[in-house]
């Protein structure tokens, strides 16, 4: 058996351009790839009828981030943090204090940076389809 090793953390998406536009703008993140997947392997592989979809893969320094969005979408709404499953994506920056006052006035926060108990400054951020974004000192 092979040692495993992390390879990408995914985040599925409703609109492909504004999530990879978020990300590079946002983070300042690089595409690495773009392709579309599709097909009755890629279809029974994922237990989706029909399923094809569109992805675009960041360079998230030690991790790729892959955004993805399938056809078809399935409904509902984006996790919340007491859910359980995995609910965001942590990135850690030099300064959460100063990354927050650089942010664009229409990201959205959970609240201003906040230092916990554990002495970690945190804020958390929604991408433009909701999905959660812990932002932390590194």
């Amino acid at each position: 058996m092979s040692d495993p090793s992390a390879h990408h953390v995914g985040i599925t998406v409703d609109d492909l351009d504004r999530a990879v536009d978020f990300y590079t703008e946002t983070f300042g993140f690089d595409i690495v790839a773009e392709f579309a997947v599709g097909g009755d392997a890629f279809a029974e592989a994922v237990a989706v009828d029909d399923a094809s979809a569109a992805f675009a893969h960041l360079d998230a320094g030690d991790v790729v981030l892959e955004l993805v969005a399938y056809d078809p979408a399935a409904p509902g709404e984006a996790p919340e943090l007491n859910r359980r499953g995995a609910t965001h994506l942590g990135l850690s920056v030099d300064d959460v204090a100063a990354f927050h006052a650089d942010l664009d006035d229409d990201v959205e926060t959970l609240s201003p940076p906040r230092t916990t108990e554990s002495g970690t400054t945190i804020l958390f951020v929604r991408d433009p389809e909701g999905n959660l974004i812990e932002v932390l000192d590194a």
